[in-house]
């Protein structure tokens, strides 16, 4: 049985967390803690929620109408096994990932389930409100399909 530490699932959906109206899934857990992170509350792992795979694709099938979900964090990498159980589960969902990590740092595996990725850490001298989907200036919002193909 595989768990994943949670954070929470957001009441409402989001328009800034992806392309589209989404529901957003707060893990819990980060081994980054870059500088002026919006989410610290996030990043002791022992803090959250412990959920079954499943039951948790339950409740986001019961949550997200429209089947639009982004993961963020803390760090979603930090539980990778379970977080690659969760997204095979919800594998007919247009799924969206948000990591601090470089995108030559996130399994193959992983990438094969996404429409959508954030990557890079949150630099607080880069910070900017411009530029869609992303904090800072370093980060890159991709689409899977077309944008990671080519890099």
């Amino acid at each position: 049985m595989a768990y994943l530490y949670i954070n929470s699932i957001m009441d409402n959906p989001s328009l800034c967390d992806g392309v589209g109206y989404r529901t957003v899934l707060f893990l819990q857990g980060c081994n980054l803690h870059c500088t002026g992170c919006q989410n610290q509350s996030t990043w002791d792992i022992t803090k959250g929620k412990k959920i079954d795979v499943k039951e948790l694709a339950k409740q986001l099938r019961e949550k997200c109408f429209n089947k639009k979900l982004t993961i963020t964090g803390g760090e979603p990498l930090m539980q990778k096994d379970s977080l690659l159980e969760l997204l095979n589960e919800l594998s007919d969902f247009d799924l969206c990932l948000y990591t601090g990590h470089e995108l030559k740092e996130v399994p193959a595996e992983i990438l094969s389930y996404l429409k959508y990725i954030k990557v890079g850490p949150f630099v607080q001298e880069l910070k900017i409100t411009t530029k869609p989907f992303v904090g800072s200036k370093n980060q890159e919002f991709l689409e899977v399909s077309r944008d990671v193909k080519t890099k």
